[in-house]
């Protein structure tokens, strides 16, 4: 180094060049660096390094969606956007339309993330979200197909949500099956029940690994259409700590991967993922000075109770399409009602209050629960089965599950139901936005594919009540066939407000996950 180099660098502590602007000059500059430079300048040295660490100490989410017919195209949009600013994920999920090519749309966000953070990537029947390029906020809503092979007509779209959340650890644990296994209902298979046990003991183990405690702050969880959900929820909602939140909804298709994991576990020929948990665990390292990052889950309620309670009498499953046969008797009467007698009743009931309602019953089920080999309890929870129909003899319902004896209530789609307890959720977040203690960082919503503009007949009643509150914030969701979110009977029934009857897989509702933040207070 030339000599009066070495004089000025003397001079100024040992620093130079650069160095010289100052920290909060340095800061400033930093902190507008897209992602990819910001990852590049941590490592200049030991000073930019220590700022860099400043400017991400507190928690950030970050989403895109774009319309764009390429999938090139669309995921360059959506990821350029959510590296636009400082940010290290932690997290990713993307959430397509059935037009885009899953794998290829997985294996492209993928590349572009790099191998450290899970990603999980899902087809669903609707995104919503800030476009990219724009940042105009959309509820994009596409058609429904059962058949696998066939997608919908101009069903493109993508919005991807990116994660920071220091003081937490994340990673992804999937819910595996094997292939050669017949695909029958999961609650007929001990085989099953047992996969589901041990997959629950894999996310104890892991949140005792990295927080020393047995239940993760929270897990976002995707699962299949044709999968049985509610006993997959159920296991779940008995094992977790009541403080663990659970949301997240059912998917055509989906894809994962694991933390730091170069490959794509469902590539393994003989496995089928039945679902996958995004954990969210407190990290017992935590960094001295992070704060604590905080979720509140929220529902609004697509749905309303109509009619009295019936008891079943008969039950018949039909394995074959995973529906029930049954007859009921009304509560407090003794003659035995077929199909069609009950839904004339339910139909006199109804009367011009609603124009083509979804039907179903929900099914109080009380049922044994345990994990492994610990000792079982009695759980009593809420099982949503549509109506298909009935004749002289029986009611037709979807799904299986149900047993004789089992108490059930009908109950109707009611968007007037849904645009109250949007309103109510609004008014929880104003609470939250005035809490002067902790700040909203973003938003996950989860909602009913039925839903949306056809539903409501109006625009953005879903997303209004974070567009209401937190008109700035990152928001991501998604149109689902189910949503999950951790609950009790007491979101359906006025008369049920401190229910022990839980209830985990919802029908024609939003799900909504808030998170926040506290920071450390400052040392007096």
């Amino acid at each position: 180094m030339p000599r009066h180099r070495e004089k000025q660098k003397e001079r100024h502590g040992g620093r130079s060049g650069i160095d010289l602007i100052g920290e909060d000059l340095l800061q400033t500059v930093l902190s507008r660096l897209p992602a990819l430079s910001f990852a590049s300048a941590a490592c200049v040295s030991r000073s930019w390094n220590t700022v860099c660490k400043r400017i991400l100490s507190r928690p950030k989410l970050s989403s895109a969606l774009s319309l764009n017919p390429s999938l090139q195209v669309a995921v360059k949009e959506v990821v350029d956007k959510v590296l636009s600013q400082p940010i290290r994920p932690h997290f990713a999920i993307a959430c397509v339309g059935p037009s885009f090519n899953l794998r290829l749309t997985h294996n492209l966000i993928t590349k572009k993330l790099g191998f450290i953070a899970p990603v999980i990537t899902c087809e669903f029947n609707g995104i919503m979200g800030r476009e990219a390029l724009t940042n105009e906020f959309k509820e994009i809503q596409w058609g429904i197909t059962d058949d696998e092979d066939n997608d919908v007509p101009d069903a493109h779209g993508i919005i991807l949500t990116i994660g920071f959340l220091p003081g937490l650890k994340v990673d992804v644990i999937p819910l595996v099956r094997s292939i050669e296994e017949p695909q029958v209902a999961l609650v007929d298979k001990l085989g099953m029940e047992g996969l589901i046990d041990k997959w629950v003991m894999d996310i104890r183990e892991y949140t005792a690994s990295v927080s020393g405690g047995t239940s993760p702050a929270g897990i976002i969880m995707f699962g299949g259409l044709r999968i049985d959900m509610k006993t997959i929820l159920d296991k779940m909602d008995y094992a977790m700590s009541r403080e663990t939140f659970i949301v997240g909804g059912e998917s055509n298709k989906f894809l994962y991967r694991r933390n730091g994991d170069s490959s794509n576990a469902n590539r393994r020929q003989k496995d089928n993922v039945v679902a996958v948990a995004l954990l969210l665990a407190t990290d017992r390292n935590k960094p001295l000075g992070i704060g604590d990052t905080q979720f509140r889950v929220a529902f609004s309620p697509g749905i309303s109770p109509i009619g009295p309670m019936h008891k079943a009498v008969s039950v018949r499953e039909k394995r074959s399409d995973c529906s029930t046969w049954l007859t009921a008797r009304r509560e407090g009467l003794h003659d035995v009602l077929d199909g069609q007698t009950m839904l004339n009743d339910i139909n006199d009931e109804m009367g011009d209050r609603i124009e083509y309602p979804a039907l179903y019953i929900g099914v109080t089920e009380r049922r044994k629960c345990s994990i492994g080999l610990e000792k079982a309890s009695w759980v009593t929870s809420l099982a949503f089965h549509e109506v298909m129909g009935g004749d002289e003899e029986y009611l037709f319902v979807n799904g299986c599950g149900i047993k004789t004896g089992d108490s059930f209530r009908f109950y109707q789609s009611d968007s007037s139901t849904a645009f109250s307890f949007c309103s109510n959720v609004s008014e929880n977040l104003k609470l939250l936005k005035q809490d002067g203690n902790k700040e909203v960082f973003g938003g996950i919503i989860f909602s009913c594919c039925g839903r949306g503009n056809s539903f409501f007949r109006r625009s953005y009643v879903d997303s209004f009540p974070f567009l209401e509150n937190f008109p700035g914030i990152p928001l991501g969701g998604a149109f689902c066939g189910g949503e999950i979110g951790r609950g009790s009977l007491s979101l359906y029934s006025q008369e049920a407000q401190q229910s022990s009857v839980r209830c985990c897989l919802h029908v024609y509702s939003t799900v909504y996950l808030a998170m926040s933040y506290t920071p450390v207070l400052p040392e007096c």
